[in-house]
């Protein structure tokens, strides 16, 4: 950005020349300053004199802190009324918010994408999970090693045709279907003793 090397004359070119404010000055006024805080009415000085006054200029004097504190935060809002994103019904969805740099994912707008996914089994899944000794999220390929494993251990080959043995093989396979269903697997069970 390029500096003002001058200072330019804030004045009508063709209005008539108006004096400096500044009592004794025989110079035009060409430069205006706000009279008080309102900023409506304004003193022209020529150059000499606008930046003594500007010198001395306090917008804030007179103040107290409140008011001071009062006036700074209504020119952040242009002195319109402000409130807090999502009153009033205006409701702003984090979904269709565009954030491809991710500016905002820190922010509490983001905060349920965050959220870590629960990792608690469905209810209908967990004894199927217990009876596998497996834990929730499962994997396919987790699924098919345990089931394996298990298959040998309860076959009743392995087992000198032991009844119990069987029965828990047929409680192993039940819980395979189900699970390789919901795991989306394409895994087939061992063939249970007959």
């Amino acid at each position: 950005m390029a500096r003002r090397t001058s200072f330019q004359p804030q004045t009508d070119p063709k209005a008539p020349p108006r004096g400096c404010a500044a009592p004794g000055c025989t110079e035009a006024g060409e430069f205006r300053a706000p009279k008080d805080r309102r900023l409506s009415e304004y003193l022209w000085f020529c150059l000499e004199h606008v930046r003594e006054y500007n010198k001395g200029w306090d917008f804030y004097r007179g103040m107290g802190p409140n008011d001071i504190e009062h006036a700074i935060r209504s020119d952040t809002g242009w002195q319109r009324p402000t409130w807090p994103l999502g009153r009033l019904g205006a409701r702003l969805d984090p979904d269709r918010v565009a954030d491809p740099l991710g500016i905002l994912r820190d922010t509490a707008l983001h905060e349920k994408r965050r959220v870590e996914p629960k990792r608690e089994a469905p209810p209908e899944l967990r004894a199927a999970l217990g009876l596998l000794e497996l834990s929730w999220p499962l994997e396919a390929a987790t699924l098919k090693a345990r089931y394996k494993e298990l298959a040998k251990r309860y076959h009743p080959d392995a087992n000198g045709g032991d009844r119990s043995a069987e029965e828990r093989l047929k409680d192993i396979n039940r819980a395979y279907s189900l699970l390789r269903r919901r795991v989306g697997t394409q895994a087939e069970p061992a063939a249970a003793a007959g």
